[in-house]
């Protein structure tokens, strides 16, 4: 559906920070299915932790983010040039089911929970071969500038 070169049209997050890798299904205004595959060679495992190498849950939830701000993006048919961000108004009901660690792909789901103004919710899930590894609810701001 999306491959990385779309994504980066519409998100303007860049290495080592761009955490989609492409887009498998979009509903325009109402749900997203993204991935990222998580590979041994991440920054974030110099440090999280060398010998136990875990992906952080800040991580994954700013992944659920940039899955759900595709979505708003795509949907209002603007691109990462059109001086717009969605940025990261707030999250809810964060709970981590599973570990996410080197050579898992992490599937990211936003749906649409309701947009009101500038300001979008989305239920969100992460998960790992079905099992769920996180869910929360996002909120987006529009913002341009």
């Amino acid at each position: 559906m999306m491959d990385i070169t779309e994504i980066k049209k519409r998100l303007p997050h860049r290495y080592p920070f761009l955490l989609i890798d492409r887009v498998v299904e979009l509903d325009l205004g109402k749900r997203i299915l993204a991935y990222k595959n998580i590979t041994a060679n991440e920054e974030v495992f110099n440090g999280h932790f060398p010998n136990v190498p875990i992906f952080p849950g800040v991580m994954i939830i700013e992944a659920m983010a940039q899955a759900a701000g595709v979505l708003g993006f795509v949907t209002e048919d603007k691109y990462a040039d059109d001086n717009a961000l969605y940025l990261f108004a707030g999250v809810d009901g964060v709970r981590f089911k599973r570990q996410v660690i080197p050579g898992d792909r992490l599937m990211l789901e936003a749906q649409v929970d309701s947009v009101k103004r500038t300001i979008w919710r989305f239920k969100c899930r992460a998960t790992v071969d079905g099992e769920l590894a996180c869910e929360a609810t996002i909120l987006c701001a529009l913002k341009t500038y």
